[in-house]
């Protein structure tokens, strides 16, 4: 993760040269984002240590699309239609659904699960509200990432005391996932802009289905039949918020 975060801060730290200064009225979202990032990333770690990467992934992905839509009521007064809030319900049930296909459900992985869905949603509120006030959504971004990228190194080796060891096909992983992790969050802001936070964000999440069928594809992992009507339910989801 801090190897990621290395490649986010060289990207967007050439990046800051080349698009406008974000509104000084989106600064607070933008320190918020960043902090709350951190603390993803600490619960993250966690929660993939803690269990089963199918079902807590799962849980945390499954629970946010719901929490932003009733953080975006609270803090953004945003309204969503009834095609749109079945959508949401649709896409979150269909990814929960997946965490109780891989064995029973094990109490002790749920709280960092659950925490890191709550901090997805807390800072896909915070984005949401942020963008809208920074004139560019890319401005935004760039300032967000750069932020949040510098202060990973610090909290590791305060946490570690050494530097990372990886191969050098680790490392080159490792980065080429944080040049992605840039690409995917800016279009998510950037649609964070013009729809309804909890639509954006179920849609996001949708990715699972994608995910299924490339592990079929190319890696030839099992479908079972309940994986197909959870990754079906996911879809009509993705398709009512579409509509």
């Amino acid at each position: 993760m801090t190897l990621m975060m290395i490649a986010v801060t060289c990207v967007t730290a050439i990046a800051a040269f080349l698009v406008p200064w974000p509104h000084a009225a989106s600064w607070p979202y933008i320190v918020a984002s960043a902090v709350i990032h951190v603390g993803y990333n600490l619960s993250l770690v966690r929660t993939y240590h803690s269990g089963d990467l199918g079902q807590t992934c799962a849980i945390s992905r499954g629970s946010s699309p719901v929490l932003v839509a009733l953080g975006a009521a609270v803090f953004a007064h945003e309204t969503i239609g009834v095609v749109a809030s079945v959508g949401i319900v649709l896409v979150s049930g269909g990814i929960l659904s997946l965490a109780f296909q891989g064995g029973a459900l094990r109490a002790e992985f749920l709280p960092a699960a659950l925490t890191t869905g709550l901090l997805i949603a807390a800072y896909t509120v915070v984005d949401g509200i942020g963008v809208r006030l920074s004139g560019n959504s890319l401005a935004y971004s760039t300032a967000m990432f750069l932020l949040w990228g510098l202060t990973m190194p610090p909290i590791y080796f305060a946490m570690r005391g050494r530097p990372p060891f990886y191969t050098k096909g680790e490392t080159s992983m490792a980065l080429i996932g944080g040049i992605v992790s840039i690409v995917a969050y800016t279009i998510v802001i950037w649609a964070l802009q013009f729809d309804a936070m909890g639509a954006v964000s179920a849609l996001r999440e949708t990715s699972v289905v994608y995910a299924a069928i490339i592990g079929r594809l190319f890696l030839m992992e099992t479908l079972t039949f309940r994986r197909i009507v959870s990754c079906l339910a996911i879809a009509m989801g993705a398709a009512c918020l579409a509509y």
